[in-house]
């Protein structure tokens, strides 16, 4: 064996291993899921007199859905005297004309709701929310995104866990309006169910840290203060407030049966945007508050867990080395007789893939959606999550050597039927060349497959499917739905097909 083969192999082993550790810490959490799923918060009693809460509503260029989240929040069951309700808006087009109309006409109607408008976007979304802060009356501060249209009784079903005065936060499950709209969306729902139902509630129930995701939550006021208020050196100001709040002495509340419906991303560019970026504020928090949390004096389980929680998006870019080395080492091992040595590699990815199956195949059972329907995807979201490695790898480097990006925010289109388009609409992603390189992987993993079947390797068929069809598929929604591309299909077949050619003599 050469020395270069012999690398090959010792780093494609190591990352095989470090995967394996990320699969068995989906048990752990599977484990401390089964352990904690029975307690509860409970249902506690309002307290008599109601505090005042202050609704934040930040917003940037949301044309489609603004009205609909203003008039959602504006109609939440709370007393009118002690609910103030501020529109964020730092919005540069038609939305500012849309958030005043609605503001100057709820404060008609006996609403105290007041528009706050920036002339710039120092701090994108933390900034907006820190300078409603400085104004807030509110003694709590809920949060709602743009995307989200909170059900009326959000504030009573939420105010009474701050009766206990060491809660900091409490955060709610996120619903899911266009669950069914499209793959895609089917897909996203089922990521984050295994965030909201197995992570959430493991972590809090546990006595673990967990995080505020950034919406659908309410804050005690003085929490944020204590933790040194929010700041904007992450791309996930949500994250990092958390950990800090917790650090500071404050508990979370996860109140899973509280679902505040949300719209999923139906354009492909704008859900790999979204997912880069909670990809990359990750590890900018862990690179920010690790070392922080390993000097504090909390227990040892939770500064384990946190470092496992922040470090969570290293899995892609660890999927991303196997993703090009994988059909290499196969035909090395094959060259050389080595087939018991494919079936070992072949078995470790197995046992750390299961872990995941297992994971989002529970998260669906805990679910209130009808879960045998959903076995079918489980393929499917493995495939999607394969396919973001090279989106979310690219994050996680970017983060490593604080490569400076802004805060993007995530175009949503008022997507709340099978009926509805977005097509035509604004906000559309631009194009870049990613997709390409996707494509290029997804045809490198047809010609590895059509290869290794000739060789009789049967049991690599169902992994090289999931690489090739997680691929190809990103890759292509991501070039046709591009709003400054139209690629035709025919166009699409040939380059399809080039690559291939391209590859295979290169290859054989």
């Amino acid at each position: 064996m050469t020395g270069f083969e012999i690398g090959l192999f010792v780093v494609y082993g190591t990352v095989l291993l470090m995967l394996v550790a990320f699969g068995l810490h989906k048990y752990f959490l599977l484990y401390l899921y089964w352990k904690h799923r029975s307690e509860d918060a409970g249902e506690l009693t309002l307290p008599e007199n109601l505090p005042v809460v202050t609704v934040q509503l930040p917003v940037y260029n949301e044309r489609y859905v603004v009205e609909r989240l203003i008039r959602s929040v504006c109609e939440i069951d709370y007393p009118r005297e002690l609910l103030e309700v501020q529109v964020l808006d730092d919005s540069t087009d038609e939305t500012r004309g849309i958030a005043t109309k609605l503001v100057e006409e709820y404060q008609a109607s006996g609403v105290d709701a007041c528009y706050i408008h920036r002339e710039n976007r120092v701090g994108f979304k933390a900034g907006a929310l820190d300078e409603g802060l400085q104004q807030a009356k509110g003694e709590f501060v809920a949060i709602f995104d743009a995307d989200f249209v909170p059900n009326p009784d959000f504030l009573l079903s939420t105010i009474a866990q701050f009766n206990n005065p060491e809660i900091g936060m409490v955060q709610t499950r996120w619903g899911h309006i266009n669950r069914n709209y499209s793959l895609l969306t089917k897909v996203q729902s089922m990521f984050l169910d295994g965030h909201f139902i197995i992570e959430h509630t493991a972590r809090n129930r546990s006595g673990r840290f967990f995080n505020f995701n950034g919406t659908a939550g309410i804050w005690r006021k003085q929490a944020i203060v204590d933790a040194g208020g929010w700041q904007h050196d992450t791309l996930t100001e949500d994250l990092d407030l958390s950990y800090r709040s917790q650090l500071a002495g404050w508990k979370f509340i996860y109140l899973p049966n509280v679902v505040a419906p949300a719209e999923l991303p139906v354009e492909m560019n704008a859900y790999k945007s979204q997912q880069h970026r909670w990809a990359k504020g990750s590890v900018q928090t862990a690179k920010k508050l690790l070392p922080v949390i390993m000097r504090s004096k909390i227990p040892l389980p939770v500064k384990l867990e946190a470092s496992a929680h922040l470090f969570s998006n290293f899995t892609y870019l660890f999927m991303t080395i196997p993703s090009i080395l994988m059909p290499i080492i196969l035909h090395v091992q094959l060259d050389r007789g080595w087939d018991w040595m494919a079936h070992v590699y072949l078995f470790v990815f197995f046992s750390a893939s299961l872990s995941v199956i297992l994971y989002y195949l529970i998260s669906q059972r805990e679910s209130n959606v009808s879960w045998k329907e959903q076995i079918p995807y489980l393929p499917l979201l493995m495939s999607l999550g394969i396919g973001l490695s090279i989106n979310n790898a690219k994050a996680v480097l970017e983060a490593i050597f604080n490569h400076q990006s802004e805060f993007k925010r995530t175009p949503k289109y008022r997507i709340e039927t099978n009926l509805d388009t977005w097509t035509k609409k604004k906000y559309q992603m631009e194009f870049n060349f990613q997709p390409i390189i996707e494509l290029m992987l997804g045809s490198y993993f047809v010609i590895m497959f059509i290869s290794l079947v000739s060789k009789g390797l049967f049991l690599s068929i169902p992994f090289f499917f999931l690489f090739q069809f997680g691929f190809i598929y990103i890759g292509l929604m991501s070039l046709v739905q591009s709003g400054s591309i139209r690629v035709p299909f025919r166009q699409l077949r040939v380059l399809f097909r080039n690559t291939i050619v391209l590859l295979s003599e290169r290859l054989f």
